[in-house]
């Protein structure tokens, strides 16, 4: 398995040493669960699709992510998953896909 090597900005840096208790106990259970939504996600299916996104609309998921430490394409399937499961549709579909 390779492993990656994460470099810290200075900006980064200088923020997080800024954070409080529970800011810190918040980052780690998000980190925790993106983590683990990775390793569930690992063995899905994907499929490549093309889609034309206005530029200043990409240029904020990219600086979002960035200050995530995720890439991009992973905040928007994130946000697209977490839409999903605030519409009652949608939390039946992801019901019935995590059973499978």
């Amino acid at each position: 398995m390779k492993k990656t090597v994460q470099y810290l900005t200075p900006e980064y840096l200088e923020r997080a040493s800024k954070m409080s208790t529970v800011e810190i106990v918040q980052f780690l259970e998000d980190f925790r669960k993106l983590h683990a939504e990775a390793e569930t996600n690992r063995n899905a299916k994907s499929r490549l699709i093309s889609i034309k996104i206005p530029e200043n609309l990409l240029n904020t998921f990219k600086t979002a992510a960035e200050l995530e430490g995720i890439k991009y394409q992973t905040l928007i399937k994130k946000i697209m998953r977490d839409w999903l499961s605030s519409q009652s549709i949608g939390k039946q579909n992801l019901a019935k896909r995590n059973e499978n």
